[in-house]
């Protein structure tokens, strides 16, 4: 019995030393945002919150460990882009972020308690909790990267690489007005082991109006506003966006242009070191 009770003490030991650089990353980030968020915003204070940033990328590049993405810069910094909270931009997904000129390429890379720990983080904006889950939610793709929304259009049916655990892809549209139009954006997540890796690839792939799609959105549309909701149009055109997006993941398999999307979304995938 002694000897049970020691390996298990040894286990929950590794454990815990497992979490500790993660953990670490964390209380910084946090005592930093405490800062942050409180102080007067002026050169002084810009210049130490870039410092902060820079703390935070060598922090995690030392847990993260080296990643090599084609077409992206071999280093990485902190996906985090402000530590004021309440601004725009703030909450990204925490772990190095990669992206290319004009961010039409963008990538993080994370460990999976830092995830579990951003997701609870964002529970009251409608973030699944259970991981896979997340990973088929436009709220994951929305609250990641960026400072803009995200619209999913349909899942990819990709194969998953032997090493990873889960891999997931989605088409979509991401901007900060209208997100109905021809999806053009592919993001792909997998995990390997403890690590977590996403890849978002704007203007990736062209594709088409589905018709019976559009008129699930004329019909929509057309449905008189409830003048007792405050949000009486907004909430009409998200039905109609949610109506929208269900039957276009719907028939997009039947779309001549489907297969080119699935094996672009396969590609992107195999940009990412999972072998």
């Amino acid at each position: 019995m002694k000897c049970l009770a020691l390996i298990c003490l040894l286990v929950l030991a590794t454990s815990a030393n497992a979490a500790q650089p993660e953990q670490h990353y964390l209380d910084l980030r946090d005592r930093y945002i405490a800062k942050f968020s409180k102080a007067k915003e002026n050169d002084e204070t810009y210049k130490q919150h870039d410092a902060a940033l820079k703390e935070l990328t060598g922090v995690l590049r030392g847990f993260v460990g080296p990643v090599t993405i084609k077409g992206l810069p071999a280093d990485g910094k902190s996906n985090a882009d402000t530590l004021f909270k309440g601004d725009s931009g703030f909450g990204h997904l925490d772990g190095l972020g990669f992206a290319s000129e004009g961010d039409r390429m963008q990538a993080v890379v994370t460990t999976s308690t830092l995830l579990k720990h951003w997701l609870r983080e964002h529970r009251e904006d409608g973030m699944p909790q259970e991981i896979g889950a997340a990973f088929k939610s436009d709220r994951f793709y929305y609250y990641a990267i960026q400072d803009s929304a995200f619209a999913k259009y349909a899942e990819l049916p990709i194969t998953k690489p032997a090493n990873a655990t889960a891999a997931v892809a989605v088409l979509g549209v991401r901007g900060n007005g209208d997100l109905k139009g021809p999806p053009a954006e592919i993001d792909v997540v997998a995990i390997q082991g403890e690590k977590v890796l996403f890849l978002a690839a704007s203007d990736a792939v062209k594709t088409a109006p589905i018709p019976a799609c559009e008129k699930v959105w004329t019909q929509m549309m057309a449905k008189p506003i409830d003048k007792k909701d405050p949000r009486g149009d907004m909430t009409r055109e998200d039905n109609a966006m949610t109506a929208f997006t269900a039957c276009f993941a719907k028939q997009a398999p039947s779309q001549s242009w489907f297969a080119s999307v699935v094996k672009k979304a396969q590609s992107q995938l195999d940009l990412l070191p999972l072998r």
